[in-house]
């Protein structure tokens, strides 16, 4: 079952596509460019359409999803931790 979708392969999050994602929970993403399958396990409840860490994300540190910047992290975000306006924010102001 594919439980999150990362469009490239470089990303650094993922989307949740599925309800009930809660913490501890071990889920599978498939990343779109290449076909391939994904494993983390969740550190935090994520609601559906939100992101989740693919990686140790530093704070400072770009986030990266379609293979494009789509913010930075306010926080130090853990791999497998919910990323949303409360760790992430945009770069343009």
């Amino acid at each position: 079952m594919v439980h999150f979708i990362v469009h490239e392969k470089q990303d650094t999050t993922g989307v949740v596509v599925v309800e009930g994602v809660a913490a501890g929970q071990a889920v599978t993403g498939w990343v779109m460019d290449t076909d391939e399958a994904v494993q983390v396990t969740v550190r935090d409840a994520i609601p559906i359409g939100h992101k989740l860490a693919l990686t140790d994300i530093a704070e400072g540190s770009d986030v990266i999803k379609y293979g494009q910047v789509i913010g930075r992290a306010v926080a130090a975000i853990p791999r497998g931790a919910h990323l949303h306006v409360h760790n992430v924010k945009t770069k343009r102001w």
